[in-house]
């Protein structure tokens, strides 16, 4: 299902969106009409909206959209609503202040997910603070990484700094707790909400440091917190009271309705 500010989308409203890929979004996990998160789903694009566009945005309108684009649905989904100025032109993007609202609706996996075993990368997102539609440089690097035999992708910088996953944050666990690590990624919404909620320390993470700890996870909308069982070659336990810990604690958190 997609609709373009509440209305069926046609195959032409989508090509400058095809054909450009300037815009934001942001994903959401609905299970039982409620939204875990939401209130900081809606900031995102409110923020993203004024750095990529200039432009305020009602969240107030994005709700209704999402309550129309899930009325009726089952348990289980995952909405994305996309903005994008329709009327961009590549030659002028300074000029695209019009962003239009796309929603869209597709099936979520059951959880837990099994554990994932990653590859390090080295890469850098583009702006990474904006959760934006440039996705080329993530995909890429997750298709390297499962040519390999891997599930996915682990980024690190030039300084051989952990920052994050493809489209997932990564925390750790050593001796002393959960560990996020301190470097320039994209403030996801489940890290967010865990952080608030748990006993944290965020500081710089090196490859080999990450190799090395007791234990890591996953984090996002749609999969909560996944194990995660490998980095490269070096294996981590996927089992851990305080894995069990931050799945409780998400899980318990309550949802909004949007």
């Amino acid at each position: 299902m997609a609709e373009l500010n509440g209305r069926p989308v046609l195959p032409d409203m989508l090509l400058t969106l095809a054909l450009t890929n300037y815009g934001h979004f942001t994903s959401m996990r609905v299970d039982g009409q409620r939204v875990r998160g939401l209130s900081l789903h809606m900031e995102r694009l409110v923020r993203d909206c004024g750095a990529l566009f200039g432009a305020s945005l009602d969240p107030e309108l994005v709700r209704r959209y999402v309550r129309q684009a899930a009325a009726g649905l089952g348990d289980s989904f995952v909405v994305r609503v996309t903005v994008f100025d329709p009327a961009i032109d590549m030659g002028h993007p300074a000029e695209a202040e019009n962003p239009n609202i796309l929603v869209t609706v597709r099936p979520a996996a059951s959880l837990p997910l099994p554990p994932l075993r990653v590859k390090s990368v080295h890469y850098e997102r583009d702006v990474p603070a904006v959760k934006h539609t440039g996705l080329f440089g993530l995909l890429h690097s997750r298709r390297a990484a499962q040519l390999e035999g891997f599930d996915d992708a682990l980024f690190i910088s030039p300084d051989n700094q952990v920052s994050e996953g493809g489209t997932w944050n990564v925390g750790f666990i050593n001796d002393n707790g959960v560990v996020w690590p301190k470097a320039d990624v994209l403030p996801g919404v489940t890290s967010a909400l865990l952080q608030q909620r748990t006993d944290h320390a965020t500081l710089p993470v090196t490859l080999a440091d990450a190799q090395g700890m007791r234990a890591a996870f996953a984090t996002n909308t749609t999969i909560g917190v996944r194990a995660i069982a490998c980095i490269d070659e070096a294996p981590l336990a996927t089992e851990h009271p305080l894995l069990t810990q931050l799945r409780d604690t998400y899980q318990a958190i309550p949802g909004e309705r949007p």
